[in-house]
């Protein structure tokens, strides 16, 4: 089972030889980058409206309450 493990080595080698040259041509039509398409104006921000907007920040503000209010209770200076 484990003899001449060098040749049967090579053998496996020149089957993914054969896989790369099938890949190559693939690899050289990859697709151009296209680019985004985000309209700027003063009602968006982000591509986001208002009400995107809104929930965005008021989960970051509760959050901000949240972790504020756990490094007191680790600091100790508050009592719950």
């Amino acid at each position: 089972m484990f003899d001449d493990l060098r040749s049967s080595d090579d053998d496996q080698a020149s089957f993914f030889q054969d896989d790369q040259a099938e890949i190559d041509p693939l690899l050289a039509k990859r697709a151009k980058p296209s680019s985004l398409n985000i309209k700027f104006n003063s009602r968006t921000f982000l591509g986001m409206n208002a009400f995107q907007r809104f929930v965005i920040s008021t989960l970051l503000f509760m959050m901000v309450c949240i972790l504020g209010a756990m490094f007191l209770m680790i600091t100790g200076s508050i009592m719950f």
